[in-house]
């Protein structure tokens, strides 16, 4: 059966019935989106196919939305973490997993350039940024979300917590320095307002 989803923002994108994929044609479509989101230009289905050299029923066989291929593209060099280990000290495990070493997008096989070309895209378009967060971004949290529940299962963290608020407080003080101070995460002065903005949710945290 055939189904239609958007393109560009959201129409007329359709999957046919399934095939094997093929992680080449997959890896050209994706390499196509990006090299024309490096590059500053409109992303649409006809540009990725003449750039990838790749069948419009190829894309659509492999994407439900240009959002969803976008959104795809946009997380090429990111992972999802491991699981945190929660039977030691949690303060100590939680801070080196989220905020420890000073890293960089770039170290962390991401560019600055693609991380800011994926805030722009983000910002400007409220469909991508919905289907980005729902496909990739929730996953990364998960981790230290659990490990904020574990804190509540061994009496270290208050048993009303909201663990997602939790994060958004920690992580949004890293975005911060990002995207509005301008930092990078490893510049000296981003790293002491990290300590201290961390030190000051935790305290909020504990039991």
């Amino acid at each position: 059966m055939t189904t239609t989803a958007t393109q560009d923002a959201g129409v007329a994108v359709r999957r046919g019935p399934g095939r094997p994929r093929d992680e080449d044609i997959d890896g050209q479509i994706i390499a196509a989106t990006l090299a024309l989101i490096d590059a500053e230009e409109e992303v649409s289905v006809s540009r990725v196919v003449a750039r990838s050299g790749v069948s419009r029923a190829a894309l659509y066989r492999r994407w439900p939305s240009l959002t969803a291929l976008i959104a795809a593209a946009l997380d090429v060099g990111r992972t999802v973490p491991p699981a945190v280990p929660t039977d030691g000290d949690l303060r100590e495990t939680v801070f080196t997993a989220l905020l420890g070493a000073p890293t960089s997008v770039t170290a962390a096989g991401y560019s600055e350039v693609r991380f800011r070309q994926r805030i722009r895209l983000v910002m400007g378009d409220r469909t991508l940024q919905r289907a980005y967060w729902d496909s990739h971004v929730s996953r990364r949290r998960v981790p230290i979300e659990n490990a904020f529940r574990a804190g509540i299962e061994r009496g270290i963290l208050r048993a009303d917590l909201d663990v997602e608020a939790c994060f958004d407080a920690i992580a949004g003080a890293a975005y911060y320095q990002i995207v509005v101070r301008g930092d990078g995460m490893d510049a000296p002065g981003a790293r002491e307002r990290l300590h201290a903005a961390f030190d000051v949710v935790w305290r909020g945290m504990q039991a």
